[in-house]
């Protein structure tokens, strides 16, 4: 007679799947309880709304009602890439607290708490989804398309920026201190972010500049955005460069960021 094992372990990958995200619904809980780290997310987008479009718009587009048409997509894929830094400031402050040498202890794949943490930063990013089309309507800002169409580009944004996080969590897991973490974080992406379309077109910048441009993550996105949002032409493949952009991300800076996981703890 056959004897079945009722307390077969679970299969491995359906074990890292539950477990990184019952550290998603931690993460999502810390964040809850600390709104001020939202700010990031939820005023910035407004307040660089009101500086390039009431200071610049005028002078770079002539109207800051067309200037802002023009940016409001660029505004969301700055916020969103400059608000991926505070993960792997979060993780490093973490890790300085000792809380992974907690998870460190507990039957627990090795890799769940990056996978959590990275799935937990998803509210963050709808967040800033959210205010900036909130501040954006409310200076006048108008979807050319239509809801699904805008939708669709907050979700490919959102995609983005899961992946990109990858980085900033390689790099607080090298950094010894979180004030460092940002500090290289920036230096990343605001070159990233000013030498892109997020604020001009790509025809107006030196002509040195315009080959990085054009093959800038954050210029696919940006114009994948405006396609979705109104209706410019040629934006589908802008769209497909934006998905091989984050799958990249994932494949590189993934496995760098395990690694370096468990050097560190």
């Amino acid at each position: 007679m056959t004897t079945i094992a009722l307390n077969r372990p679970a299969p491995k990958p359906f074990k890292l799947v539950r477990h990184s995200l019952e550290l998603t619904r931690r993460s999502l809980i810390k964040t809850m309880r600390t709104p001020e780290q939202l700010i990031d997310v939820t005023v910035q987008p407004g307040l660089f709304m009101i500086i390039f479009v009431y200071i610049f718009g005028g002078a770079i587009s002539g109207s800051t009602h067309s200037y802002l048409q023009f940016v409001m997509p660029g505004i969301l894929a700055q916020t969103i890439a400059m608000g991926s830094i505070s993960i792997g400031v979060n993780l490093n402050t973490d890790i300085e607290k000792g809380i992974f040498d907690r998870f460190r202890s507990l039957p627990i794949p090795r890799a769940a708490p990056l996978i959590g943490a990275v799935l937990g930063d998803v509210v963050r990013y709808v967040l800033v989804s959210i205010s900036t089309f909130v501040f954006a309507y409310l200076m006048g800002f108008r979807v050319g398309t239509d809801v699904v169409h805008a939708v669709a580009g907050c979700l490919l944004a959102v995609v983005f920026g899961l992946a990109l996080s990858w980085a900033p969590v390689f790099i607080g897991m090298l950094a010894r201190t979180s004030g460092a973490v940002q500090g290289i974080g920036f230096l990343v992406v605001l070159p990233l972010t000013f030498a892109s379309n997020v604020f001009v077109g790509t025809r107006t910048l030196p002509g040195w500049m315009q080959g990085f441009v054009r093959n800038n993550p954050l210029t696919h996105l940006v114009e994948a955005m405006r396609g979705l949002f109104l209706g410019t032409p040629g934006y589908g493949v802008h769209v497909w460069w934006t998905l091989g952009w984050s799958a990249a991300l994932v494949a590189v800076f993934m496995p760098l960021a395990l690694w370096a996981y468990r050097r560190k703890v």
